[in-house]
C-alpha cells in the first residue's frame, strides 16, 4: 500500500459521515497535497473491490463511501439537508427475514435506505427547536 493510499484510508477511517470523491480528496490533499483526484479515484475503487469500502448512491447524483463493517447497519437520508442517519432495528431485521422466507429464500444480505424529511419540532440536525417559537403554526 503506497503512502498516498493510506492517507485515503485513513481519511476514511476518521469520516464520521459518508463523503463523496470530491470531499475525500479535499481531505486527503490537506495531509498530503500531492494526491490527485485521480489517485483517489483509483483507490477508491479497489477498497471497494477489495470490500474495505462500501458505496452508496443516496439519490443525490453522487457515489458516497463508508468503511464496510461487520457489524449491519441501515440509513435514513433527510432529503432536506442531505444528512445520513445510521440506525439498526431488530424488528426490521426480523421482517426482512420473515419476508424472504416467505417467498422462498435464505436473506444473505440486503440494503435498506430511507429517505426523508424532519417532522416538526425536529431541525434538520437533529435538535429540538425552541417550542416557543413554533407554537401557532
Amino acid at each position: 500500500m503506497t503512502g498516498q493510499r493510506r492517507v485515503i484510508a485513513r481519511v476514511l477511517s476518521e469520516a464520521a459521515d459518508h463523503p463523496d470523491v470530491e470531499e475525500l480528496h479535499a481531505r486527503a490533499a490537506k495531509l498530503d497535497p500531492g494526491i490527485s483526484i485521480a489517485t483517489v479515484y483509483r483507490t477508491v475503487r479497489l477498497f471497494e473491490e477489495a470490500g474495505i469500502l462500501s458505496r452508496h448512491d443516496f439519490g443525490d447524483g453522487r457515489s458516497r463511501y463508508e468503511e464496510s463493517r461487520e457489524a449491519h447497519h441501515d440509513h435514513l437520508i433527510d432529503l432536506k439537508s442531505g444528512r445520513v442517519v445510521e440506525f439498526q432495528d431488530p424488528e426490521i431485521e426480523e421482517l426482512q427475514r420473515r419476508i424472504a422466507a416467505r417467498l422462498g429464500f435464505r436473506l444473505v444480505d440486503h440494503r435498506l435506505e430511507l429517505f426523508g424529511v424532519p417532522l416538526d419540532p425536529v431541525n434538520a440536525d437533529g435538535s429540538e427547536k425552541d417550542p416557543a417559537k413554533t407554537r401557532g403554526r
